[in-house]
């Protein structure tokens, strides 16, 4: 009996080390750190940066011409920033307006459309391209915000209370107030709508400097001097030029102007039928216009 007695306390004795070792264990465990887990990443660019503006899915109509109209690249040259009170003059269908208003709705600025001057002078074509605009881009205010709707024309009024607007933009218009007789008077009511510092941001089809100025810019070219000769006679102080949208394959004499390029493409002139046995694979190469994109701003 001895002997079985003694043989037991040693099994006894080793359980015990064996039990103290596990605690020990699961106390050193207890000090690790776990590894934290990554957050998850959004996809695509944050909301409300310029980018997320740029990408978004609404615009996936229009983000084919993005690789000849370089949204990202000419909206910084011009410096726009989220809290911008900014107007589009003539903004057309909205090419511009789909990145420009949800961009600003989520930054708390303000977008401001100067559309055609509807009324007895107003072309049917204008009519129905400012019901379009309208109809779209006030339907959606948790996309596009709270759209002010102004106009400009040959007889309006200011299209902003003076001194409001931190940057206006003329995006591939001039010609067509060349040709309405309105030139003057679009660098006359930014400069009033902007404050003293503002910027005016332009983007026109550029006319080649040894070509003869049209004064109605028929053909949608213009000379970049000229440009700068309408902002200086308004006030403005020239600030830079960029060639970011710029293409030097726009050998700028088209049989029906600008538009015989994309996106209009004419294969006849403007207001007649199409004509389908015009070869349009010349100017399709050439893509969109040369444009020139110009900064200026209201002195202080």
């Amino acid at each position: 009996m001895a002997e079985s007695h003694e043989g037991w306390r040693p099994l006894a004795s080793r359980r015990k080390v064996l039990s103290g070792a596990v605690g020990l264990l699961a106390l050193a465990g207890c000090g690790r750190e776990k590894t934290a887990e990554p957050p998850p990443q959004p996809d695509g660019p944050p909301k409300g940066s310029l980018e997320w503006a740029v990408a978004g899915p609404w615009r996936a109509q229009d983000r084919a011409r993005d690789q000849w109209r370089h949204p990202m690249e000419t909206l910084r040259f011009f410096g726009l920033q989220p809290r911008m009170a900014v107007v589009e003059f003539w903004p057309g269908s909205g090419w511009w307006t789909e990145i420009l208003a949800p961009y600003l709705a989520e930054g708390e600025g303000r977008y401001i459309a100067a559309g055609f001057q509807t009324g007895p002078g107003a072309s049917p074509a204008q009519t129905a391209l400012t019901a379009a605009f309208q109809e779209r881009f006030t339907n959606d205010r948790r996309l596009y915000g709270e759209i002010e709707l102004t106009t400009f024309g040959p007889t309006s009024g200011p299209i902003a209370p003076p001194g409001t607007v931190d940057l206006a933009l003329f995006m591939r218009n001039i010609h067509n107030w060349m040709a309405a007789g309105i030139a003057e008077k679009a660098f006359s009511d930014a400069y009033a709508a902007l404050r003293p510092g503002g910027i005016l941001g332009i983007e026109q089809h550029r006319l080649g400097p040894d070509k003869d100025q049209d004064p109605t810019a028929a053909d949608g070219y213009v000379q970049e001097a000229f440009v700068k000769q309408l902002a200086a006679e308004a006030g403005f102080a020239f600030v830079a030029a960029s060639e970011i949208n710029a293409n030097e394959r726009d050998t700028k004499d088209h049989p029906f102007g600008v538009e015989t390029l994309p996106p209009m493409g004419l294969t006849a002139p403007r207001g007649s039928p199409p004509d389908p046995t015009f070869d349009r694979s010349k100017y399709d190469e050439i893509g969109e216009s040369d444009r020139m994109t110009l900064k200026f701003r209201k002195p202080e």
